[in-house]
């Protein structure tokens, strides 16, 4: 078999590998908006405390860096959340729940901010109707901030802007301890109907490091899979710029490799190119880089299940960060393509689930050194009128 293509992870981690000085120091000047100046003091001069609150939303995780929110303010004190249905994911993620489990993650941050101005956080969710299979223009959510003098600020508010989903090898000599673990889980509130746990037990480690192997061949096996992550690579400052979403290729080297042609899209979609081959040794180092990692499962997979895992996954991850910790979901042997069939069963009976009932997030879990911003579309292109 010829060596596999490097998608979004193995790139990223090649950006991210240890020992490459300066590697992820930043990227060039470009010119044009700075993509990363919705992560600086978010929501200053706004007097509107909704578009303060969601300042800080457009900065939760989600799939591919996709940003898929599209926001409506009506009245004085109500928002409603829709999903910007051409920045979906339809080969790797035909059902749309990865991007449903964003919304999740965009909704807990908006509503962690809320609560820094004193205000309640009224949450319908999917007040036209739960979609099926797929999601369409009904919304996903409506809601109400509310005054109340009972709501207290929440200390993971705190983390927001600290945040970052880290796709380096984390560092095998000093893995959480069970402690931080059981700090993260708690720090989730997964609430009725979810668990959250750490799985630190060596044989499940090993069983999930090679079925993640397998499903980085599947993921590259299949051409619409693998050219959807390479046509949302953003490779270099100008491009970062131009269309700060997708996956950012970021950094002096980045910037080096392009100028002299060695990274370009074509060259991420040729089998047989350097950042293939590279590739490959990158993404086995950073699974092998895995001490332990965080599961979040459903006792349903029904949308509202979906938006939970994505709250719960938010509040983990902020609670991660708080101890030192980094996290990066490892998506591919949960995506509901039909190739990936043999993988996805592999990785829900292996911890427990089903696919009725299935694991909504796999995350890796451990400590690294920070990693980059990830560029994002200032809060005022999401909102429509």
């Amino acid at each position: 078999m010829e060596a596999p293509v490097a998608t979004r992870r193995t790139i990223l981690e090649l950006l991210a590998a240890g020992g490459a000085a300066g590697l992820m120091s930043g990227c060039a000047q470009a010119a044009g908006p700075d993509p990363f100046a919705p992560w600086r003091n978010p929501g200053a001069g706004e007097k509107d405390p909704r578009r303060w609150a969601l300042a800080h939303a457009i900065l939760a995780p989600n799939p591919h860096n996709r940003q898929p929110w599209l926001i409506q303010l009506p009245g004085a004190d109500e928002i409603r959340l829709f999903v910007d249905l051409n920045r979906r994911l339809p080969a790797t993620d035909p059902p749309n729940r990865q991007i449903t489990v964003g919304c999740g993650a965009f909704l807990e941050l908006m509503d962690l901010a809320a609560r820094q101005t004193g205000r309640r956080a009224d949450i319908a969710l999917w007040p036209d109707g739960e979609p099926q299979p797929v999601l369409d223009t009904r919304a996903v959510a409506h809601v109400r901030l509310v005054a109340d003098p009972a709501v207290r600020p929440d200390p993971l508010f705190a983390q927001i802007t600290a945040r970052r989903t880290n796709r380096a090898p984390f560092d095998m000599k000093s893995p959480p301890t069970a402690d931080e673990l059981a700090r993260v889980s708690a720090g989730a509130r997964p609430g009725p109907g979810l668990t959250a746990r750490a799985v630190t037990d060596p044989d499940q480690r090993a069983r999930l490091i090679d079925i993640g192997l397998r499903a980085y061949q599947v993921e590259w096996d299949v051409k619409p899979t693998h050219m959807e992550s390479v046509d949302l690579m953003r490779i270099g400052a100008a491009e970062m710029a131009k269309n700060p979403d997708g996956i950012a290729l970021q950094g002096p080297l980045m910037e080096a490799m392009k100028a002299t042609g060695l990274i370009t899209h074509a060259a991420l979609a040729d089998p047989d190119s350097m950042a293939s081959k590279s590739g490959l040794k990158m993404w086995q180092d950073m699974l092998q880089g895995t001490p332990a990692f965080f599961v979040i499962a459903g006792a349903d997979n029904s949308r509202a299940t979906q938006i939970a895992a994505g709250r719960a996954y938010a509040r983990a991850q902020l609670t991660a960060t708080s101890l030192g910790l980094s996290m990066h979901p490892w998506s591919m042997a949960l995506q509901e393509f039909p190739e990936m069939a043999g993988p996805y069963r592999e990785t829900q009976a292996l911890l427990g689930a089903t696919p009725e009932a299935p694991l909504q997030m796999l995350v890796r879990i451990g400590r690294a050194k920070p990693g980059p911003l990830a560029p994002r579309w200032p809060l005022d292109t999401h909102i429509r009128a």
